[in-house]
């Protein structure tokens, strides 16, 4: 797949998406979404791609914000239909039923930040920094961050960053949840990799279950959840993929998955 504001591979089950627009810190744009798009849905039905990487070119930013010249071009009807836009695609990204792992490699402002947050993790460098300054040009997160962001660090921690605009470094951002892990920057995607094959080796419907099992149980209280992750318990209980596992544990040996 070719794309004008991505790169994109994919290799031994693994793919790698770069947003590609390095003159304006990978800005999100009308075109990045409809690249995005394409590309996570292509992903999302392509049985042989287990786990994404999600990152930006070069060293200074995973993605800036959103594109400021098109939003100064809009109004109330057009900014709403823009902010439907982009909920739309990082709401493909956040359920296409593959985990998503963000390399944060620089600033993830703005709807950069919320584009991280709709991924499945987010392993940041050391120089990377986050935040949701909209307030600073009069308005608030239109993708989905005054949604992401509380429910990963708790509404207080989310309206400290909302309400001031402030820029957090990456260990902070670690501290309050928004990242799972801070690597050396020269070994961000080397980690990343790294969690990515760990996650390749285990049994893809069962992966598939885990992220079925907590988007559906996150909004239902407890019993309700619990009987969802029963349902998906017990139909992985039927599959081929869960008799090799348990008798690969019992010969000890490595399992052999096929995905049924």
């Amino acid at each position: 797949m070719t794309y004008q504001t991505l790169l994109y591979e994919a290799h031994d089950r693994l793919a790698t998406i770069t947003l590609n627009r390095p003159a304006v810190l990978h800005a999100l744009n009308a075109q990045v979404f409809d690249e995005l798009e394409h590309v996570f849905r292509a992903i999302a039905s392509d049985a042989a791609i287990r786990v994404i990487l999600l990152t930006g070119s070069g060293e200074k930013a995973f993605a800036a914000g959103a594109d400021i010249n098109e939003i100064a071009a809009t109004d109330a009807v057009t900014g709403h239909a823009k902010a439907r836009r982009g909920q739309g695609v990082f709401r493909l990204i956040e359920t296409c039923g593959k985990p998503v792992i963000a390399l944060v490699n620089g600033f993830a402002l703005g709807g950069g930040c919320e584009l991280a947050m709709a991924c499945t993790m987010r392993l940041a460098s050391d120089k990377a920094r986050l935040g949701q300054p909209e307030v600073k040009l009069g308005l608030i997160p239109g993708y989905g961050g005054t949604q992401r962001l509380p429910r990963l660090v708790g509404s207080p921690a989310a309206l400290k960053l909302l309400l001031t605009g402030e820029m957090i470094t990456a260990s902070e951002a670690l501290r309050i949840g928004l990242v799972d892990e801070v690597v050396p920057a020269d070994r961000l995607m080397q980690r990343g990799e790294e969690l990515a094959r760990a996650i390749i080796a285990m049994a893809p419907l069962a992966v598939a279950g885990c992220l079925e099992a907590v988007a559906r149980g996150s909004t239902l209280d407890i019993d309700s959840a619990t009987e969802v992750e029963a349902g998906i318990f017990g139909r992985l209980c039927g599959t081929a993929d869960k008799t090799e596992g348990t008798m690969a544990f019992i010969e000890k040996r490595s399992p052999v998955w096929t995905g049924r």
